[in-house]
């Protein structure tokens, strides 16, 4: 198994910012503790292209966040403030998830430590989320002649509204979220398959629906699925609103993954959303799901 990083590309914050940022490192640091993967297999990405960020977002869009020249109100749409750093930051985060989704075509798996970054539209970022890194790797490989039939396994407490928006009138790229119903973004996007849950839903409930979510999306018989595993969905996360344990959150990532996997299909690993109340216990359920992807080659 290949696992790809990024968290030395760093950006600015001001002090008291709520985005966990520190939460990358942290997790590469667990990883190689833990001694999840060889050294070598713990690996640092080829950045994005501009040609390649293009399969997926408004060409203007994109030299305007390489430029700087996003205005004040789209850097708070994304919320997270402009910055070279950032701009060079967000293209290795996509070239993390194109890694991976060559290592999965190859391995059967692939994981990036990060990544997941769902709410970023075709002209527009949003949520933290300058570039949709899903849908520019998926199309990345389609326009290879690698793959023609993909599969977004969205289980971040958010609704994906961006890959939806990007996505939407395409047949070969089948979205399925799972998600809070009442939680950001309050204005959603229709994906293929989409399943709101209440607040406050807990482990039975959610594992049920994301079943039958599951069943839907995998008889499309994809060549890829791309499954952001989102720690957002855990009970003490400030963002989420629904209650599922680090066990439940166990229960859900083998699902997935064996689910994936008897029916023979590469499978991407993202870590999508997590904003714990302890950054540590955020850290904590995306090492587990690292982890669990080890299961694939047993």
């Amino acid at each position: 198994m290949r696992i790809f990083r990024y968290d030395q590309y760093t950006y600015p914050l001001p002090d008291g910012h709520r985005f966990p940022a520190g939460k990358y490192e942290l997790l590469r640091q667990a990883v190689e503790e833990a001694g999840t993967v060889p050294p070598q297999n713990l690996i640092h990405p080829i950045p994005a292209t501009f040609e390649q960020l293009t399969l997926a977002h408004d060409p203007d869009y994109i030299e305007r966040v390489m430029r700087g020249t996003l205005s004040a109100a789209e850097q708070r749409q994304i919320g997270l403030p402009w910055s070279p750093e950032l701009a060079q930051r967000v293209q290795y985060s996509v070239g993390a998830t194109i890694g991976a989704s060559r290592a999965a075509l190859k391995d059967g798996i692939g994981v990036s430590l990060g990544g997941g970054t769902h709410h970023a539209r075709w002209a527009e970022g949003q949520g933290y989320c300058v570039y949709n890194d899903t849908a520019v790797a998926a199309r990345v490989l389609q326009s290879e002649g690698l793959v023609k039939q993909v599969a977004v396994i969205d289980c971040d407490v958010h609704q994906g509204n961006g890959t939806a928006d990007i996505t939407n009138g395409d047949d070969t790229i089948f979205t399925f979220s799972i998600h809070g119903e009442n939680n950001f973004p309050f204005r959603k996007i229709p994906g293929d398959l989409d399943i709101g849950l209440p607040d406050g839903t807990g482990d039975a409930d959610y594992l049920a629906a994301l079943q039958s979510g599951l069943e839907t999306t995998l008889a499309t018989k994809p060549d890829i699925a791309y499954f952001l595993a989102g720690a957002d969905v855990h009970v003490n996360d400030r963002l989420g609103k629904l209650a599922l344990t680090k066990e439940g959150i166990a229960v859900r990532d083998r699902l997935v993954l064996q689910s994936c996997r008897e029916r023979d299909i590469p499978v991407v690993v993202t870590m999508a959303g997590g904003y714990g109340r302890d950054i540590h216990e955020t850290v904590a359920i995306q090492l587990q799901t690292v982890w669990l992807c080890r299961d694939w080659e047993n």
